[in-house]
């Protein structure tokens, strides 16, 4: 009896997967027509607005089982390939394979997008830039770490903007090339990775050396060839690269994160739920920055960070990084980047963006 019931189940599933099958390729082909259009139009194949707008929709009518986060993923993968059907999509990432970075991508574009991996974060913006690669994603914060300097650093004068966010949960793991932790005299790791995972280290690998790589990723290379090495990084990396896990989730705290940026040229259109990235420098006088701030309350706006950088031609000057909510094009939001303008001294916005989903 109970076999029949699972036969009559599995019949049943088979219906459903003939019947999604027929759905996704009829979605195909709207896709293909959609590309058409979009090519007459002149119009970017990926729409990150459109797409946001499109997972927010499927989580806001979802009612289960399945959990959102399993919509979003699911969907991601079904967008990725009708986009594919339309044209290749190219994204520089800070690589090496299975890299950090790397994954966030592969999340935010879906597995049908074609990966470029960069040495450094650098790259990635000169390829977007020379319009070598439409597309680049860069770390800019960790949870636990902070913000990652060298893309600010791009930031300040490239001319492409920022299109999308995307964070990632971070797990880390330490890997080596073999079973024998005893055996670890290096640990390699990026140096934003040793950090999350600080106390563990000083705690269980006291006499490791820690060597600083360009990413996790390039961490886990190293150890192929140093027998008496272990690398700071994920579990895909483990995989990709035939290392073992010796220990998983060593860092320091469970709520860690990454916040990437997709670097693009032009403009993503407003979903009604975005942010904005701009930088800014005032005079150097008592008061400025408070000045150069006050047209956020006047008009009631969320800031949501703001941080120092400091400014390599001028000592002990900075610019400031800001993200608030809303979107640059917005009545309220260009008054109030006028008034920003006038009582700044340099004032530059880096993109208006979809929010992303938080890890």
């Amino acid at each position: 009896m109970k076999v029949d019931a699972l036969k009559r189940l599995r019949e049943e599933l088979g219906k459903r997967d003939q019947e999604i099958l027929r759905l996704l390729n009829e979605r195909g082909r709207l896709a293909l027509e959609v590309g058409r259009v979009k090519s007459r139009n002149g119009q970017e194949v990926y729409d990150p607005s459109q797409e946001a707008k499109v997972l927010a929709q499927l989580t806001g009518n979802n009612t289960g089982p399945l959990p959102d986060p399993a919509v979003r993923n699911i969907f991601r993968e079904i967008i990725s390939s009708s986009r594919a059907l339309q044209a290749p999509i190219s994204v520089a990432y800070l690589g090496p394979e299975a890299s950090f970075t790397h994954q966030a991508a592969l999340a935010h574009f879906g597995r049908e997008a074609s990966f470029c991996p960069k040495p450094a974060i650098a790259d990635i913006f000169r390829e977007v830039e020379r319009d070598l690669i439409p597309w680049g994603v860069v770390p800019i914060e960790n949870s636990l770490e902070g913000s990652v300097r060298q893309t600010q650093s791009q930031l300040i004068s490239t001319s492409a903007g920022i299109r999308a966010e995307i964070y990632l949960r971070i797990t880390l793991c330490l890997l080596a090339g073999h079973q024998r932790a005893e055996k670890i005299k290096r640990i390699y790791s990026h140096p934003h990775a040793l950090g999350q995972c600080r106390e563990w280290l000083r705690k269980n690998m006291p006499k490791g050396e820690q060597i600083e790589t360009g990413s996790t990723a390039e961490a886990a290379r190293r150890v192929l060839e140093d027998q008496a090495g272990a690398a700071v990084a994920s579990r895909i990396a483990a995989t990709t690269y035939g290392l073992f896990v010796l220990n998983e989730g060593i860092e320091d705290y469970p709520e860690n994160a990454t916040r990437f940026l997709v670097m693009g040229k032009g403009a993503s259109k407003s979903t009604g739920d975005d942010k904005t990235s701009i930088l800014f420098a005032t005079p150097h006088v008592p008061g400025a920055l408070h000045q150069a701030l006050t047209p956020f309350s006047k008009a009631k706006v969320n800031l949501l960070r703001i941080e120092s950088h400091p400014m390599r031609e001028r000592k002990w000057e900075y610019l400031f990084f800001v993200d608030f909510e809303g979107y640059a094009e917005e009545k309220k939001t260009e008054k109030m980047l006028q008034e920003m303008t006038a009582r700044t001294t340099f004032l530059k916005i880096l993109g208006s963006f979809p929010r992303g989903e938080q890890a």
